[in-house]
């Protein structure tokens, strides 16, 4: 027994050189030919990794320049891949003092046929957005993960209730028969938080999709699957912060990785101050480099080798995934001058690709800011396809239940903030929406009224931008009138083994959750297969009392739609709509499936939308 351990021990040190390194971890672990970006800065983490040299045998592919960071536990290593490079796996070995210490393998990948040329989501889209914790749970292995922080618990409304990729994989169908184009997910890299990691926004790895959701694989498979239904797969990506269980925080590479060395201190919120001339230097530096909690480290773009590293894991999840978009998470919070670098790098990688940035402000001026092509006082260049439209957001919300009690009122604040529209460079490629996953739902804030819900869905399916439509919704979840986060963003309805009522096969709703459901089938599926209403100009009239009217055209189309937010019906005359229709003229109503000829006038019921496909 005594020689068999002896000869054990000397066969482990034949194996496992003397001074023997530990690589934990090495980013990103694989890259393709082709690409514009072909110079890749590799993140190499390990005990004492810096005392290396790093070296690899392959043709095509070549070190061209190596740093060390501030902590001897980090080497930045700039590696090239030629044109002409072959894919395959290979090592790249770590050598000290003439003998390889450390060897990790990477690997090149062959591009996708077109991949460089894949157009982004626009106008023409429509967008269904998941929480997908809360939308369905097809494999419940995987709710709780042995070693993770946080475990299911579906009774905590704050807590993960186990939805996760394969249920939204299991329910494309349903998704791309309700009329929308396009699926934005929120986060579902890994969130090892001690608690409300279901929400995805505190990422704890960069690289991986959280094993309570899936895998990488299983993303890349839905991406897959959604594609082949004419779905593409927006991905909600974080560039303004990390969770506090990143691995980083364990080990940082260097002390200013994080914003005010590491230690919280709290963003003021105050968004003007990018933009506003007047403002503190104080000020804008609080807003930018504060942290949104204790647990949600603020990172310093400033530091080149995590601004190359954030840039590179967004080109990698694109080409990695076959992404159609991104939705940017906190965009103004983040650097001012990164962002412009983060966003002229997607888009000389991907030319027609398209992203949307969340800045939340009713203030147009300060959302134009950021859309690509808007010339800026500040000499900032944007490069975002899209910007979230809050402004219309808001106005809508309010819009829908005030009274037109004074001039100024109703339906006219809505009216006059679209007016604003001459301060974006490209308004038809806003985002539209009446309601995310960070707001109240909209059924809660109109107080349960279907009649004005309907409204407000005609709206956004026919204004110009993109619209964006809220998981489950469409089956009327309301929750609490006052945000709180886990009520509103709920279960969705048959998402989970023995739930009452099924969204998805329609057993157990009531007749007023089915005929809410049949109503955003048909107003997406008549949008989607209706060019005139994705992509025409817009002509709008100014409200009359309850009533706004506006019509979309291109020349040979037109839609008009009329909404009336009143309690009592109204009739208006056509008169004041001559361009676009007269006495006499044909039209298919839209909702009520019917075909009309119009006279003088046109009643509207009380709270109603009537849309009109003239003829």
């Amino acid at each position: 027994m005594r020689l068999a351990t002896l000869l054990c021990c000397f066969l482990f040190a034949i194996a496992i050189p003397a001074g023997a390194t530990t690589i934990d971890h090495l980013e990103p672990a694989s890259w393709w030919v082709g690409m514009k970006h072909h110079r890749v800065e590799l993140m190499v983490h390990g005990d004492g990794i810096a005392a290396t040299t790093p070296r690899l045998q392959r043709a095509g592919v070549t070190i061209v320049d190596v740093q060390q960071a501030t902590n001897p536990n980090y080497l930045f290593v700039t590696v090239d891949v030629a044109g002409n490079a072959k894919p395959g796996a290979f090592d790249i070995e770590f050598v000290e003092h003439g003998k390889v210490v450390a060897k990790h393998p990477w690997r090149l990948d062959a591009r996708a046929p077109g991949s460089a040329q894949r157009h982004g989501f626009d106008d023409r889209d429509a967008i269904y957005l998941i929480t997908p914790d809360r939308f369905a749970n097809a494999d419940p292995r995987n709710d709780s993960v042995a070693g993770m922080k946080e475990a299911a618990n579906r009774s905590d409304a704050f807590g993960r209730h186990g939805g996760d990729l394969a249920g939204i994989r299991q329910h494309l169908d349903y998704i791309a028969g309700l009329g929308f184009t396009q699926a934005w997910i929120t986060p579902v890299l890994e969130n090892d938080q001690p608690k409300q990691s279901y929400h995805g926004y505190a990422i704890t790895d960069l690289y991986h999709v959280d094993p309570r959701f899936g895998s990488n694989g299983d993303y890349r498979a839905l991406s897959q699957e959604a594609r082949a239904r004419g779905v593409g797969l927006i991905m909600d990506v974080v560039l303004n912060h990390i969770g506090s269980g990143h691995w980083w925080m364990r080990d940082l590479p260097s002390s200013d990785w994080i914003n005010n060395g590491g230690k919280f201190f709290h963003t003021n919120h105050r968004r003007t101050t990018i933009q506003d001339p007047h403002a503190a230097a104080a000020d804008r530096r609080t807003f930018v480099e504060g942290w949104f909690g204790p647990d949600m480290p603020d990172l310093n773009q400033r530091n080149p080798h995590l601004a190359r590293y954030l840039i590179q894991n967004t080109l990698w999840w694109i080409e990695y995934a076959g992404l159609s978009g991104i939705r940017e998470d906190t965009f103004g919070y983040a650097d001012t001058q990164f962002v412009s670098d983060w966003g002229k790098a997607v888009m000389d990688e991907y030319p027609h690709f398209a992203m949307v940035g969340e800045e939340w402000s009713t203030n147009p001026a300060i959302v134009a800011h950021w859309q690509r092509g808007k010339v800026n006082p500040d000499g900032h260049v944007p490069y975002m396809t899209s910007m979230m439209d809050f402004p219309i957001h808001t106005a809508l919300r309010s819009a829908l239940l005030q009274p037109e009690t004074q001039w100024e009122s109703g339906w006219v604040p809505l009216y006059e903030t679209l007016s604003n529209d001459f301060l974006y460079p490209d308004p038809d490629r806003l985002v539209i929406f009446a309601e995310n996953h960070d707001t109240t739902r909209l059924l809660a804030q109109v107080d349960g009224d279907i009649g004005l819900w309907k409204i407000a869905m005609a709206y956004i399916a026919t204004m110009r931008g993109v619209p964006q439509f809220y998981y489950g919704s469409e089956v009327l979840l309301r929750g609490p009138k006052e945000r709180n986060d886990g009520q509103l963003r709920a279960d969705m309805p048959g998402g989970w083994a023995g739930d009452a009522a099924n969204a998805f096969t329609g057993a157990g709703l009531s007749s007023a959750q089915r005929d809410a459901q049949d109503y955003v089938r048909k107003l997406f599926q008549w949008r989607k297969r209706t060019p005139v209403v994705q992509t025409g100009k817009l002509t709008h009239f100014a409200p009359e009392g309850p009533v706004y009217v506006y019509v979309r055209h291109d020349g040979a189309h037109a839609v008009m739609v009329a909404l009336n937010k009143g309690d009592t019906g109204k009739v208006i005359a056509l008169d004041r709509f001559a361009d676009f229709v007269k006495v006499g003229d044909h039209a298919r109503d839209v909702l009520g499936e019917k075909d009309v000829q119009l006279g003088a006038t046109l009643s509207l019921p009380a709270k109603s939308e009537t849309i009109l496909e003239l003829r």
